[in-house]
């Protein structure tokens, strides 16, 4: 029996149904749920709404009772469920078909692609559920199924293209599909394409000034890049294309082995929404799982995971989330992933498999258009995990892998007859395994061939006589780095091991100043990249996580002592050269540089509040801005909170606010630690009395000139912080002062004193060339002159606003601003522009990833219907 819903309702291909409406409904209602048990009081809901009469429970049974006569019900404690084949149902069929389309076509195969999401589209024979639109439950199905149509037409489009179809069979239903849905920016730069492939260039660019021009009237926005783009590949003769968003670690050298497992890995993913990479280390898992997301369409984001504390974390930070410090970050990550299309990869799960796994579980059961490539030593342990083996090269492969990168040390190195015996001996010795196989590659820079095969046939017979109760890890990657660790000078073996106190990598710079080496330190790292023991790439080099494990254990005891002091000291100086510059012109230069070194940043935290106390405060207030410009106060808040543990008695009762020798106050760091502690979760009342004492006594203005700003925004304004003597003699924060009892002005309903202390706030910001207080001002301006009546200064005050925003990233306090941006339109009556607003607003506070901007998101925007 086979059940229609995508057009008039039928059962067995006819166009009919029960009599009455309400049994139509109900039919329908289970069709949609076919397979699934439905309770009685979702379908009590469906039939009759949000006040469904006395009767209704009865009626339904009823109404049951006469629709089991026809077709297969089963009833049970749980409810009603419908017997049927999800491929005897038109709508699952549909969904089934147009899902598999979208797969194989982001697999690249656009053939198999166009088969089945013609097929898709075949199955409607009209609008649909058209002929129950009277039911509860019709008009919410009936949009679903349409935005789901829509989408097909789009892929088959997509697939169609990249087949290269004759232009001519595309272009009826291409533009047949635009006009049923002028404002999908994406049919509308394929109908683009397709023009331009046929020779009809002006006819393609007449169509982007007609999306242009519609977009405008009825949403108040421009064409989105992706448009544009197309747009600006057709002026320049182009074949138009568009670039998936992607945020993945760019390559040094070739992909050389490992084509048919990458072919596989490619189809597998396409159909799979978590695959997991395992094998032992050094088999090369992680270069595997980037060359297959480079070959895969869409949003790809990488995530190391080798020194995360917390999953969560990690992927926000990999995703470029602000977080403004409350809430949980999983629940945050979830809302900021429900409606993307993104490919994550989660590399090194080893470290943490427990909390990756955990995450991935709550991630792929949430967003519907998530999938997971994750890498790791072990599965994850997770229900449809499709596993796929890492293993060693095989000869061919290891032997064209070791030929590749003997090149890139030796150009005139020549496979023959003679030495290809050779080089696949050295490759069996090694068991193929990627990492080994380069390392001696890399050693014929100094060494000759046969001289490397006889001294790695000496140390294998060596290890192969070890502790057999050890991990393989141990017997196979570890002999092959120690073996390299052998061929090193001494001098490159101190530093290599010093390089080991980096957590996320180095500049030549401070790898010089923090190991020691000085002007060396250049040919040093070198010498060890060339020697495939650093990586080198966009001015950092970063060891592999096997090697720096082993080069750490040759680091004495004192010696590690002595470089992790100089580590601490040589990021404390950064910090506190970059907290000034955060408030200067330079500012989105330094927030770059920090966030390049936060994982060093973090690490001389957690080192400093174990050995040097005086060293983490001023870490911890030099770095408190950083932190809440880049929405990372929740990575540091744990670190905190063992430094506020550690703070406990460390100084006697009364001298919170004194200075240290060392050039700090003791008092308003201990403000700082509360606030930073806090962002992590509830601070013990003691604690958070204290710092309120110890902002309420203060009668001298704050070192840290964000100090006041945050404790304010913890706090309140009544707490305190707004008093002048708090506020410094550096303009920038006079500036802040001013701005803020501007707000203050503004809130209590003062609009001209507001309008007073926010434009001359404006003004010492705007000489300053700082963005942040500038576009905090100017949104408080929008403010003054909304209340004023004027609404285009108003919107002018905002618009520059939220391009100073986007450049720093505070997509909370984007979205803020464009919510109030779409009030001033809305008091304007210009409906249909606010609520494009609202619709941005949403959409930042997805990036953001805060429950509390989403919440209040979502309010607005519901607050405000389509016209």
């Amino acid at each position: 029996m086979r059940f229609l819903l995508l057009g008039p309702m039928g059962i067995d291909g006819a166009e009919t149904a029960p009599a009455g409406p309400r049994l139509r409904a109900l039919l329908a209602y289970l069709v949609l749920n076919a397979g699934h048990t439905v309770p009685a009081e979702r379908l009590v809901d469906a039939l009759y709404g949000d006040e469904p009469p006395a009767g209704a429970p009865g009626a339904l049974q009823s109404q049951v009772s006469r629709l089991r006569k026809s077709v297969d019900i089963e009833y049970g404690p749980a409810g009603y469920r419908l017997v049927a084949d999800p491929e005897d149902v038109d709508v699952l069929r549909f969904e089934q078909l147009a899902r598999e389309g979208a797969r194989a076509r982001e697999a690249g195969d656009p053939g198999r692609a166009a088969v089945l999401l013609r097929e898709a589209l075949g199955l409607w024979r009209g609008p649909a559920l058209a002929d129950l639109t009277h039911a509860p439950f019709a008009a919410a199905q009936s949009a679903r199924l349409e935005e789901l149509r829509a989408g097909a037409v789009e892929e088959l489009a997509e697939a169609e293209l990249a087949l290269g179809g004759d232009p001519s069979e595309l272009l009826p239903w291409l533009r047949e599909a635009v006009a049923a849905h002028p404002l999908r920016e994406r049919l509308r730069g394929q109908l683009m394409r397709a023009l331009r492939r046929g020779g009809r260039g002006a006819e393609a660019l007449a169509e982007y000034e007609t999306a242009r021009t519609l977009l405008a009237e009825e949403l108040g926005t421009d064409p989105s890049p992706e448009l544009a783009a197309v747009h600006l590949s057709i002026l320049r003769g182009e074949e138009a294309r568009t670039a998936p968003a992607s945020r993945l670690p760019a390559q040094l050298t070739s992909f050389v082995g490992r084509d048919c497992e990458l072919a596989v890995l490619v189809r597998l993913l396409g159909s799979s929404r978590l695959v997991t990479l395992i094998g032992t280390g050094g088999t090369g898992k992680t270069r595997l799982a980037l060359e297959a997301a480079a070959r895969l369409p869409g949003e790809v984001c990488f995530v190391d995971l080798s020194a995360a504390p917390r999953t969560a974390l990690a992927v926000r930070g990999a995703l470029g989330l602000r977080d403004s410090g409350a809430g949980d970050p999983e629940a945050a990550l979830v809302e900021a992933l429900r409606d993307r299309a993104v490919l994550l990869i989660l590399d090194n799960c080893e470290q943490i498999v427990e909390d990756a796994a955990a995450l991935t579980h709550r991630l792929l059961s949430h967003c519907p258009g998530l999938r997971v490539l994750a890498t790791s030593r072990e599965a994850l342990g997770i229900t449809g995990e499709s596993l796929r083996p890492v293993g060693p090269l095989d000869t061919d492969a290891a032997v064209r892998l070791f030929t590749d990168r003997a090149l890139a040390v030796r150009p005139d190195f020549e496979p023959d007859d003679t030495n290809s015996r050779t080089v696949r001996d050295i490759c069996d010795s090694l068991d193929g395994l990627p990492l080994a196989v380069e390392l001696a590659a890399a050693r014929l820079r100094q060494l000759p061939l046969a001289e490397i095969a006889d001294r790695l046939d000496d140390r294998f017979r060596l290890l192969s006589r070890g502790d057999r109760t050890k991990p393989e890890r141990h017997r196979t990657l570890r002999a092959v780095v120690e073996w390299s660790w052998s061929l090193l000078s001494d001098e490159e073996r101190e530093f290599a091991a010093r390089l080991t106190v980096f957590a996320g990598g180095a500049t030549a710079e401070a790898a010089g100043r923090v190991c020691g080496a000085g002007p060396d330190a250049e040919d040093l790292l070198a010498s060890l990249t060339d020697k495939s023991l650093v990586e080198a790439g966009s001015g950092r080099y970063r060891m592999l996580e096997t090697i720096r494990a082993y080069a750490s254990e040759q680091l004495p005891s004192r010696s590690r002592e002595l470089v992790g002091a100089a580590h601490t000291a040589y990021f404390l100086e950064l910090a506190e050269a970059a907290d000034p510059e955060l408030r200067s012109a330079d500012q989105l230069r330094w927030l770059e540089r920090l966030s390049a070194e936060h994982a060093n940043l973090r690490a001389s935290l957690v080192r400093a509040t174990r050995d040097d106390l005086p060293s983490a405060l001023r870490l911890l207030t030099a770095l408190s801005s950083f932190w809440w410009l880049r929405g990372l106060r929740a990575d540091v808040a744990p670190v905190a909170a063992e430094l506020l543990g550690a703070l406990d008695g460390y100084v006697p009762g009364g001298m919170e606010g004194v200075d240290f020798d060392c050039g700090f106050d003791f008092g308003e760091a201990y403000v700082l630690c509360v606030l930073a502690a806090g962002a992590g979760g509830a601070v013990p009342g003691a604690e958070r009395a204290r710092a309120a004492r110890i902002v309420a006594e203060r009668d001298r203005p704050f070192r840290q000139p964000f100090t006041a700003f945050l404790w304010a925004i913890s706090a309140g304004p009544s707490a305190g912080a707004e008093r002048p003597e708090l506020t410094g003699p550096d303009p920038w924060t006079r500036a802040l002062a001013r701005a803020g009892a501007g707000h203050l002005h503004l809130f209590h309903g003062r609009v001209e004193e507001a309008a007073l202390d926010l434009s001359a706030a404006l003004a010492a910001f705007r000489s300053l060339g700082e963005r942040w207080g500038t576009a905090t001002t100017l949104a408080g301006l929008a403010g003054v002159s909304g209340a004023l009546g004027d609404t285009e200064a108003a919107l002018a005050c905002a618009d520059e606003a939220l391009v100073l925003f986007e450049e720093l990233g505070c997509w909370e306090d984007v979205a803020d601003l464009l919510r109030q941006r779409a009030e001033l339109l809305r008091g304007a009556g210009r409906l249909a522009a606010a609520r494009a607003d609202f619709e941005r607003a949403l959409v930042a506070a997805r990036r953001a990833g805060t429950p509390a901007a989403l919440a209040a998101a979502r309010s607005s925007l519901s607050s405000c219907p389509a016209s």
